[in-house]
């Protein structure tokens, strides 16, 4: 899926521009992974030391995980697309990496939903329970996301088992079944379905809860300018990186599907599928080098551990928690935890 090409047969294959899918595109992605790679590498290590004493501070964790194992897939499509590795590695990209990358982005995505879903229920209804809302249940919910993550994705890689010689001009859905073909595209329509059912959920829950929020601190009268800036910075965070690194793949990605399982359209078509496709993924891969910034605007006690591993003055972070205090307890949380 990831490495993905056209389905043509050879003496009709389209061209490419080798200056962008085998230079600029691996370029970037290299940027991507080294940036990744840090920043989920010191995210991880700070969450080692969070307690997972909320239900959005394990969601957290799983994004965490996800963002790490999606950025090891880089290597292998940088070796892949640049034409640096064997030709084997290109067949391993479209049976194994590709599709581990999907599985993580389509599973941090679930999971920000969760987290938007908790924070509706914390903050616009705190008088209902919900289930999503315990320790307990935010981790069986993990179970089950990754576990029917896997069985809606792993198919792709048993299905893509067609054999290929070597010196041949590597295509990803040409080394799939017709039942693989089908599966791979049954699944983009469903990924694609889960991605704007988060989405289109995340603007209702934050719209709710930002109505919420002003509205309470307008009747309270004070600190409510401060407040309203930091809870839009909270929101705007979420939805910015939703909006810049999703949005336009899942534009993309059902029209570049149906190019690669359609005989109709024509080469130029392919092509400019192909760049949009690509660059549109680049964006969602670029994702993992985003969400740190997420944390730190979230969780408190992810801010807090930073700036302890950071040697930040502790009189700096005392006066911070001195005026969230002074908020109340339930404003509290809908700000610093938002």
């Amino acid at each position: 899926m990831m490495n993905a090409t056209t389905t043509q047969a050879p003496e009709e294959s389209c061209p490419q521009n080798t200056l962008i899918t085998q230079k600029i595109i691996p370029a970037l992605y290299f940027v991507v992974f080294v940036a990744g790679i840090l920043l989920n590498g010191v995210s991880g290590w700070i969450f080692f030391y969070v307690p997972s004493s909320k239900s959005f501070i394990v969601y957290l964790k799983n994004i965490v995980v996800a963002d790490f194992l999606m950025s090891l897939t880089f290597p292998f499509k940088i070796l892949g697309d640049s034409g640096l590795g064997p030709w084997q590695l290109n067949v391993f990209v479209c049976r194994v990496s590709a599709v581990l990358f999907y599985i993580n982005m389509y599973v941090s995505i679930v999971f920000f939903g969760f987290i938007g879903f908790d924070r509706y229920y914390k903050i616009v209804k705190p008088l209902l329970t919900s289930f999503v809302q315990s320790v307990t249940s935010s981790k069986l919910l993990s179970v089950l996301v990754w576990s029917l993550t896997l069985l809606l994705a792993v198919p792709n890689m048993i299905l893509t088992n067609q054999s290929v010689r070597e010196g041949t001009r590597i295509k990803c859905v040409e080394l799939k079944n017709e039942l693989g073909r089908n599966w791979h595209k049954a699944s983009n329509y469903i990924f694609v379905g889960i991605f704007w059912i988060v989405f289109l959920s995340l603007i209702i829950f934050y719209t709710a809860i930002t109505r919420k929020i002003f509205k309470s601190h307008l009747k309270a009268r004070k600190n409510s300018s401060s407040v309203k800036k930091k809870s839009s910075r909270n929101i705007f965070s979420i939805m910015f990186v939703f909006f810049v690194c999703f949005v336009p793949y899942h534009i993309a990605r059902i029209p570049y599907t149906r190019s690669q399982t359609e005989a109709h359209y024509s080469c130029q078509s392919k092509e400019i599928l192909l760049y949009v496709k690509e660059f549109a993924l680049l964006l969602s891969a670029a994702n993992v080098c985003l969400d740190p910034i997420i944390y730190f605007f979230l969780c408190q006690p992810f801010r807090e551990i930073l700036c302890k591993k950071l040697h930040i003055p502790v009189k700096a972070r005392h006066d911070l928690e001195t005026s969230k205090t002074k908020r109340g307890n339930i404003m509290q949380e809908s700000t610093d935890t938002l």
